[in-house]
């Protein structure tokens, strides 16, 4: 059976979910073969082996952290060719971050193949993997395959559920030799991100969000209550953002981020297509909206109209009662 590359995104050691889903997906039309760069990346192995990695392979060195991204896809690169040597290669699979892509990208550009973005699923095709995408602003859903090359594939968060299937996951050391653009851009300083004790946006099952209809940065609290008692993300409009009411790093919508939860709610959002974009392949939408002619209820699997200062609080008091 054919070998399918798993670029793996963790943090010292500690393998995050877009992760895990993809080596789930890359079962589907393959061995998944992982590979785990950087500071902690020999202990990955354990988490990798329970979610079906048949190997590991790994390198560390000072170049992950110290310079961006093409030390990265320098690594990817001698991994494609270590596996391509010993028999055949299905596809490599990137988490579709902004990073991810750009390393996707990249690497696609030296392997002279096809690269897709943004895949929401995947499948075995007789010509290769196929990857379903929603595109055009999530108006239409295609399905399609990379014709020349090693498909390089960026898959989005929250796309399959993670199913842990144990294997070898035996650890090989990677050689790994670094191009000449390997230090072209370096990392000067870090500045830590304030922790809010809430999982990361763009791979939370639940999102929250509150839109033009909350009307000031103080009302967001009640946004924060309903998804701090769901244990979910916070999310925002653009006209929040731009109003300033809540951090540009909790946009949704085309020109923020893209999230694909089981759950979204749309609290005081117009249901803009600009928003829409960002979410709208979520799994169950819900919104919450005084207006009932908002573009939103078109979209929306359940829909609330109300006022969003009566409704978000009595619901964020029923669910809280029911999970105590």
């Amino acid at each position: 059976m054919a070998e399918v590359l798993v670029y793996v995104d963790h943090v010292d050691g500690a393998v995050r979910k877009p992760t895990l889903e993809l080596l789930t997906l890359a079962r589907r039309i393959g061995e998944p073969v992982a590979v785990a760069l950087g500071g902690g990346a020999a202990d990955t192995a354990a988490a990798l082996a329970e979610h079906g990695a048949v190997k590991v392979l790994t390198h560390e060195a000072a170049e992950y952290a110290d310079y961006l991204v093409v030390p990265k896809v320098d690594a990817l690169q001698a991994a494609v060719e270590v596996v391509s040597a010993e028999g055949s290669l299905a596809a490599v699979l990137v988490p579709s971050s902004a990073e991810g892509k750009e390393i996707a990208a990249r690497l696609a550009l030296r392997l002279g193949s096809g690269v897709i973005t943004d895949a929401i699923d995947l499948e075995a095709g007789d010509e290769g993997p196929v990857a379903t995408q929603s595109v055009f602003a999530a108006a239409f859903t295609t399905k399609s395959r990379v014709s020349k090359g090693t498909p390089v594939i960026t898959v989005k968060p929250n796309s399959a559920a993670v199913e842990p299937a144990a294997a070898a996951g035996a650890v090989e050391a990677l050689s790994v030799t670094f191009s000449a653009a390997a230090t072209g851009t370096k990392v000067t300083s870090r500045t830590p991100r304030e922790s809010t004790g809430r999982p990361e946006l763009t791979e939370a099952a639940i999102v929250v969000s509150g839109g033009r209809g909350v009307n000031g940065a103080e009302n967001f609290a009640i946004i924060e209550a309903l998804a701090d008692s769901l244990g979910a993300a916070v999310g925002a409009s653009r006209a929040a953002v731009d109003a300033g009411w809540y951090p540009h790093t909790n946009q949704v919508g085309q020109t923020g981020k893209s999230v694909s939860p089981q759950l979204y709610i749309a609290s005081g959002i117009s249901g803009a297509i600009q928003h829409r974009a960002g979410m709208q392949t979520s799994k169950t939408i819900v919104a919450i909206n005084k207006d009932a002619e908002a573009p939103i209820f078109d979209l929306v699997d359940y829909g609330v109209v109300g006022d969003l200062f009566d409704v978000v609080p009595q619901l964020t008091e029923e669910v809280k009662s029911r999970k105590g």
